[in-house]
């Protein structure tokens, strides 16, 4: 499958019902996810690769790698979420494993190749993005993950010793309005496709 036809299959992803601010939840673009997974795919961590995809959301990304032949285990805090992810999965006719738990300290038990995520930002909780970078990093030793823009630093001193930034790809998350503190209709945010691999 190429790019612009992936992109084009992955518009067709529900995103949430009642998204939540305060847990940033924000569907990946269709546009951003098809760049970011055809990447990896390049790369040669995603065919017949498991690919854990933490904080799924709505399945987005899982999707994706499933639709270029990874065998996914995709997981988030939010049954809600997790239950327009299975239908989604079901639409597309992608066969993923998914499980309902937060994304903290605790190890997930999970074992994979490739760790993909959207990961939130921080922006309503400081340091949020770190649970799920120490998360990604004991359950692969490849990860790519959308980080905010100007994060390089703080990874690069977070993940010292573990891990390394193998390549930085940057890119536009757009956010249509959805929560009433949002003041324009869309807004298009820096970012930067992150892939990490492991060290230790």
């Amino acid at each position: 499958m190429k790019l612009r036809q992936l992109e084009i299959q992955l518009q067709k992803v529900r995103g949430f019902s009642h998204p939540s601010a305060d847990a940033e939840q924000y569907m990946t673009p269709a546009s951003l996810a098809a760049r970011m997974i055809f990447h990896a795919a390049m790369n040669g961590d995603i065919a017949d690769a498991r690919v854990c995809d933490l904080g799924c959301g709505t399945g987005m990304l899982s999707i994706a790698a499933a639709l270029l032949g990874a065998d996914v285990v995709a997981v988030d805090f939010d049954p809600a979420a997790l239950a327009v992810a299975r239908e989604n999965a079901e639409l597309f006719g992608v066969d993923i494993t998914f499980g309902e738990a937060c994304i903290g300290d605790v190890d997930l038990g999970i074992i994979a190749d490739t760790v993909v995520m959207n990961p939130p930002f921080g922006a309503q909780k400081e340091h949020a993005d770190r649970p799920f970078i120490a998360a990604a990093l004991r359950t692969a030793p490849v990860c790519y993950a959308v980080l905010n823009a100007g994060s390089i630093p703080f990874v690069t001193t977070y993940t010292k010793g573990r891990a390394e930034i193998v390549e930085k790809i940057s890119a536009q998350l757009k956010i249509s309005k959805q929560f009433t503190f949002h003041t324009k209709e869309s807004l298009e945010l820096p970012v930067e496709i992150v892939h990490l691999e492991r060290t230790l």
